[in-house]
């Protein structure tokens, strides 16, 4: 460190920020949290804000004095914490996505009476009674992701739902024709090894 940077740290300006910034940071902090899902990213927050601040008043773009740099940081926390909310949730929706495919291909793994080619007359009428005694809210998504090859998304889109929802009811769906089909094998109504 050289002895500018030290005179520098010891200046009536350095001395003044410090003081408003340990008067006012509790606040500001309160607020960044208060915007944000962590303590965390209210952290984050907090100091990107304060850094824009700084870069603003070095550079001779900030425009008021320092009565104005406490409005100035809860725009600027409000707006960070918007950001940093709608990057994480396209995260999230871009990890959900990967997820709710490789569910479902591996409960399709465990379905072979799906594959059209495959099976009995005997089968496919069970299977077809199957998705009659379901929910519609069930059987529509199962008949639109298997023989109609459909995305979840896709299928959130045509029934105005989530695509979260529709590899729920999916799942769901095969949960119960699974139970069904278990329990008419049972019976002996169905003869699937």
């Amino acid at each position: 460190m050289s002895v500018n940077e030290v005179q520098n740290q010891n200046s009536p300006a350095t001395n003044a920020w410090r003081e408003w910034l340990s008067e006012h940071a509790p606040k500001l902090f309160l607020f960044a949290r208060n915007q944000t899902r962590t303590y965390e990213d209210a952290q984050d927050v907090l100091q990107d804000a304060i850094v824009k601040l700084v870069e603003k008043v070095k550079a001779n773009e900030f425009v008021g004095g320092q009565e104005a740099w406490q409005p100035y940081l809860y725009t600027s926390i409000r707006r960070l914490a918007i950001d940093l909310s709608r990057k994480n949730d396209r995260r999230k929706r871009r990890e959900d996505n990967v997820t709710a495919d490789a569910e479902v291909d591996q409960l399709d793994a465990f379905h072979p009476w799906f594959d059209s080619s495959g099976g009995s007359e005997e089968t496919r009428g069970q299977l077809e009674e199957g998705l009659k005694s379901l929910p519609e809210k069930f059987s529509e998504v199962i008949v639109m992701k298997i023989w109609g090859e459909r995305t979840f998304a896709e299928i959130g889109e045509a029934l105005k739902i989530s695509q979260n929802t529709a590899a729920s009811r999916y799942r769901y769906g095969l949960e119960a024709l699974k139970k069904e089909l278990g329990t008419a094998k049972r019976r002996g109504d169905l003869s699937i090894g």
